[in-house]
């Protein structure tokens, strides 16, 4: 037998069965004992032959399983199954528990999944592709608390805005809803630091790296336009008071078409009064050379003419905040926003 999907719109998904003698509704005893099958929690089964690309999306199907009426996925789980990319469910080398909102101690913590019984994260639900959910600001607000790090609250933060899942205001709000808990601090610390348009995580990495340097007058992913209005192009951060453009070259920016449409568009921002700054890799172990080359990068950017703007012309459609992005009708979104599904 086939365990049933979880939604068509999510193809490859099914939902874990127990072990039925008839082997209809799931498998035999005999033959959940085979090869073929896996046991997971609570005595359910999923078939070996599953889509490697789709474990991660499967791990949070197999912790949704478990609730009871009345719960609801919440975390890194809900998130990611909402649409927030870059949500692998790892820390480090290790899987991160699929986090679970219940109703009372009706779910143990075991490995793989985490309850917990805090109220507010199950006042407010969404039903989206088979799964309950937490409202995605709750969701935010407990991975937030959860993460081990300021940056990788940050980060939390930048994914689910990328997403247009939640905006900073209504963050904000949320957290003035929440009455005597002592974790709002970090939450108030990750907002004030995070943006609503930054697209990846090592953008968020970079942008906190300048700031502790001092460089809080940053934008993430805005065009510049020549004065004239001519787009020159889309730096990933860029300091706005001097005009220093930051990047980070990961693998794909190394490929040779890529490499030299990144040196085309440097070329062009360099000639209207830009400079730029690459991090790479290595910079991420020790960040003393980036933080150098960003200081000399800034010392050109200063001495060049302002050739160049942020202020858009009257044709162009802006997209750099949550709240512009929930605008735009669907044929604006597939075609201003393939960064979200690339």
């Amino acid at each position: 037998m086939t365990p049933p999907a979880v939604d068509p719109r999510r193809p490859g998904l099914m939902w874990p069965v127990a072990i039925d003698p008839g082997g209809v509704t799931g498998p035999t005893p005999a033959q959940a004992r085979g090869r073929h099958w896996e046991a997971g929690t609570r005595g359910l089964y999923l078939p070996v032959d599953r889509d490697p690309a789709l474990a991660v999306d499967q791990r949070i199907v197999t912790a949704a399983a478990l609730l009871p009426a009345g719960g609801a996925v919440t975390g890194w789980g809900a998130l990611r199954w909402a649409g927030a990319r870059y949500l692998d469910g790892t820390r480090g080398r290790h899987d991160l528990p699929v986090d679970l909102a219940v109703p009372g101690p009706v779910i143990r913590s075991r490995e793989g999944i985490r309850p917990t019984e805090e109220v507010h994260l199950r006042r407010e639900t969404v039903e989206l592709d088979g799964l309950t959910l937490s409202a995605h600001v709750a969701s935010v607000g407990f991975a937030v608390r959860h993460a081990t790090t300021l940056e990788d609250a940050v980060a939390m933060v930048d994914r689910a805005c990328a997403a247009d899942l939640v905006s900073i205001a209504e963050l904000r709000a949320f957290r003035h809803s929440l009455t005597g808990q002592r974790w709002v601090t970090r939450l108030d610390r990750a907002v004030d630091l995070a943006v609503e348009n930054c697209w990846s995580p090592m953008e968020t990495v970079l942008r906190l790296c300048w700031r502790s340097m001092g460089i809080t007058n940053v934008v993430c992913n805005q065009p510049v336009f020549a004065l004239d209005g001519t787009f020159l192009g889309t730096p990933d951060v860029l300091d706005v008071d001097t005009g220093t453009g930051g990047e980070y070259d990961g693998a794909l920016h190394l490929a040779g078409p890529q490499r030299a449409k990144d040196i085309r568009r440097e070329g062009v921002l360099r000639r209207h009064g830009l400079e730029y700054v690459e991090m790479t890799a290595g910079d991420l172990r020790d960040t003393t050379d980036f933080r150098q080359r960003t200081m000399d990068a800034r010392g050109r950017a200063e001495a060049l003419p302002r050739n160049w703007t942020l202020a858009p012309p009257p044709w162009w459609t802006e997209t750099h905040t949550v709240e512009l992005r929930r605008a735009l009708a669907p044929w604006q979104r597939d075609r201003f926003l393939r960064w979200q599904a690339s």
